[in-house]
C-alpha cells in the first residue's frame, strides 16, 4: 500500500493528522501502537519499513501470552511522522476520534522484512512491550494474526495501560471537552451525560412484504438496502437511537446518533437504515458486520427514508409523499453520516434492471398515498428482491474438522406457529475472528436438548440426508435465540436451503418472528 490511500481518505485542512511526506531513508526500525477509539475501540500497530508505516488494526489489543493469537486487519501505510500523532481526530473524518500513543520504540527483524512474503517475525523493545512477535498472513489477504512468542510479559498495569508512552496523558485528557471513552467502547463524541432515556412511546416500524412481482397502481420505489433497521428520535437535546425491536443503537452507532443531535429541528421522529458502504457505494451487511467486530472501518450512513412525527405533530396518518417531502426539508443541511433516501420513480421493471447491474439488493416498493402503519406488513409497502436472502435462528451448530476451528457448520431454522423448523447447515461466509466471535456467544446458550422439531429428519423409516440420529449425538444444542442473516441458491423441495451462505448476526431481529419468507402475488 502507498501513501495513496492514505492521503485520499484524509482532508488535511480538517485533521491534525501529519499529511503524507516523501518515505523516509528506509534504515530505521521504529514501531508504535496507537490506541485508537474511533467507531471502536481497537489498537494501530505500526512498523517502519521501507521509509513508511505498515500499519494493521487490532480490534481486541495486544497479545502478551506466550502463543496467544489476535486477529491483525492490514491497513493502509502511514507516513512515518504519523508514530508521534495523539489527540482527536474530528468527528466525520476518517477514523474520527481519539489516538493515544500506547506504545512506542524500536524493533529488530528476526527474518525478512517484506509484507509481501505474508510473514514477518521481530522484537520490539518498546516503553511498554519488550520482547518476540510474529505476524502471518491468513488466506484473507488484508488478515493477519498478530501472534506473541518469546516468554509471557509480565502484566501492564492499569495506570500504565491507560496513558500515553508519549505523554502520559489519558485518553479522556486526550480527548479533551469532557469526552469520555470506557469499557472499550464509545459512548459520546459530545461531552459527557446521562445515557438518553428510551422514548416515552415506541414505535415498531412499518413493514414490507416480499412480492414476486411488481403490482399494478401508482407505487414509488426506492433502493432496498442491506443494513440495520433504525428509527431516531429527538426531543430537543435529547437524542436515542432504537433498532426495530427496540435495542439501543445509539453507542453502537454513536457517529449515527450524534448526527441527529445536530439536525435543525426541536422534535422529530426519523424511520430509516444504517448501512455501511463498500467501495463502490453499495450497502454491504457483511461489512457492517466486520465493523461491528473492529475488522474494518467503512464509511456509516443513515439512510433516512420516512418521518413519523414533526414538532409535536403526528405525521403517520398523512400521505407518503407529503411525509417525504418534509423529510427532504429537514435534512437539506444534515451532517454528512445522514441521507435522505429518494423516489428513483415508478417504473420498477427498468429500475430493476439498473440496481441488478449495479449489484444492489432490490428495491422497496410503496403505494404514493400509503399512510406509516406501525408494526404491520399491509401489503402497501413491498420488497422485491434481486437476490435470496433471509433471517434464520440459530439452533445447534457441528464440531469443526481439518484445519477449521471453533465449530463446523450452524444448524439454523425458522418458525413455524411454535415450533422451530431446521433449514439445513450453514458452513461457509465465515471468517477466523467470526467463528470465534460466534463461537463465544454460542457455549454461553449452551442446552442439552434439540431444539428443533423435525429432528431428526425420517422418511419412510429411514433417517434422512441432512441430519441422522447418529450424526445428532455430536452436535452442539443452543437456545434458539441468535438470528442470522444468510443468502441461498434456492429452497429444495423439503424445505431445506440450498447452498447457504452465512452474513452476520442480527440482533435487530427477535428469533421468534423469524419465519420463512414466502413471495406473495402482487
Amino acid at each position: 500500500m502507498s501513501l495513496k490511500e492514505y492521503n485520499k481518505k484524509r482532508d488535511f485542512a480538517k485533521t491534525r493528522e501529519p499529511p503524507p511526506a516523501k518515505p523516509s531513508n528506509g534504515k530505521g526500525h521504529h514501531f508504535v501502537i496507537q490506541k485508537h477509539a474511533a467507531s471502536r475501540l481497537h489498537y494501530d500497530f505500526r512498523l517502519e519499513i521501507d521509509g513508511t508505516l505498515k500499519s494493521w488494526a487490532v480490534p481486541k489489543g495486544i497479545p502478551v501470552v506466550k502463543g496467544e493469537k489476535r486477529l491483525a486487519v492490514h491497513v493502509e501505510d502511514h507516513p512515518v511522522s504519523y508514530m508521534d500523532f495523539e489527540g482527536v481526530i474530528p468527528k466525520g473524518q476518517y477514523g474520527g476520534g481519539t489516538v493515544m500513543v500506547w506504545d512506542i520504540g524500536t524493533f529488530e527483524p528476526l527474518g525478512p522484512t517484506d509484507v509481501d512474503s505474508g510473514k514477518l517475525h521481530f522484537v520490539l523493545n518498546g516503553k511498554k512491550l519488550k520482547g518476540e512477535w510474529r505476524l502471518v498472513r491468513m488466506r484473507d489477504g488484508d488478515q493477519w494474526l498478530l501472534i506473541r512468542g518469546g516468554d509471557d510479559m509480565r502484566p501492564i498495569s492499569k495506570k500504565m495501560d491507560d496513558t500515553s508512552a508519549l505523554s502520559g496523558k489519558s485518553m479522556k485528557e486526550l480527548a479533551g471537552n469532557g469526552r469520555v471513552w470506557e469499557s472499550n467502547r464509545r459512548q459520546s463524541s459530545q461531552p459527557a451525560k446521562a445515557a438518553a432515556p428510551k422514548p416515552a412511546k415506541f414505535t415498531e416500524p412499518m413493514k414490507a412484504r416480499l412480492v414476486e412481482s411488481p403490482p399494478a397502481g401508482d407505487w414509488i420505489y426506492e433502493i432496498k438496502f442491506d443494513g440495520f433497521r433504525a428509527l431516531a428520535f429527538k426531543k430537543n437535546e435529547v437524542v436515542s437511537l432504537f433498532s426495530r425491536n427496540e435495542k439501543d443503537f445509539g453507542d453502537k452507532f454513536s457517529e449515527v446518533r450524534d448526527a441527529v443531535a445536530q439536525l435543525d429541528v426541536e422534535d422529530a421522529i426519523i424511520d430509516g437504515e444504517i448501512v455501511a458502504l463498500d467501495d463502490k457505494g453499495r450497502s454491504s451487511f457483511q461489512l457492517l458486520q466486520q465493523f461491528e467486530m473492529g475488522e474494518e472501518r467503512p464509511p456509516l450512513f443513515f439512510y433516512a427514508f420516512d418521518l413519523l412525527r414533526l414538532d409535536g405533530k403526528d405525521l403517520t396518518r398523512q400521505p407518503l409523499l407529503k411525509r417525504k417531502s418534509q423529510l427532504e426539508q429537514i435534512l437539506k443541511n444534515a451532517p454528512d453520516a445522514i441521507r435522505y433516501s429518494s423516489s428513483l420513480g415508478n417504473e420498477a421493471k427498468p429500475l430493476l434492471a439498473k440496481v441488478r447491474k449495479l449489484g444492489l439488493e432490490g428495491l422497496i416498493g410503496k403505494r404514493a398515498d400509503s399512510l406509516y402503519e406501525a408494526g404491520r406488513r399491509s401489503g402497501a409497502w413491498i420488497k422485491l428482491k434481486l437476490h435470496q436472502e433471509q433471517e434464520m435462528v440459530i439452533g445447534g451448530y457441528s464440531d469443526p474438522e481439518g484445519s477449521r476451528t471453533h465449530f463446523g457448520s450452524l444448524l439454523i431454522g425458522f418458525y413455524e406457529g411454535e415450533k422451530l423448523k431446521f433449514a439445513g447447515k450453514v458452513g461457509t461466509g465465515f471468517t477466523e475472528a467470526i467463528l470465534e466471535s460466534v463461537h463465544s456467544q454460542l457455549k454461553k446458550i449452551a442446552v442439552d436438548k434439540c431444539p428443533f422439531a423435525n429432528l431428526p429428519e425420517r422418511k419412510n423409516g429411514r433417517y434422512g440426508k441432512n441430519i441422522t440420529a447418529a450424526e445428532m449425538k455430536r452436535c452442539h444444542w443452543v437456545r434458539p435465540v441468535l438470528v442470522c442473516q444468510v443468502k441461498y441458491s434456492e429452497w429444495t423441495q423439503d424445505g431445506k436451503l440450498r447452498q447457504p451462505v452465512y452474513l452476520g448476526l442480527r440482533e435487530d431481529k427477535d428469533a421468534n418472528d423469524v419465519v420463512r419468507e414466502r413471495a406473495a402475488q402482487p
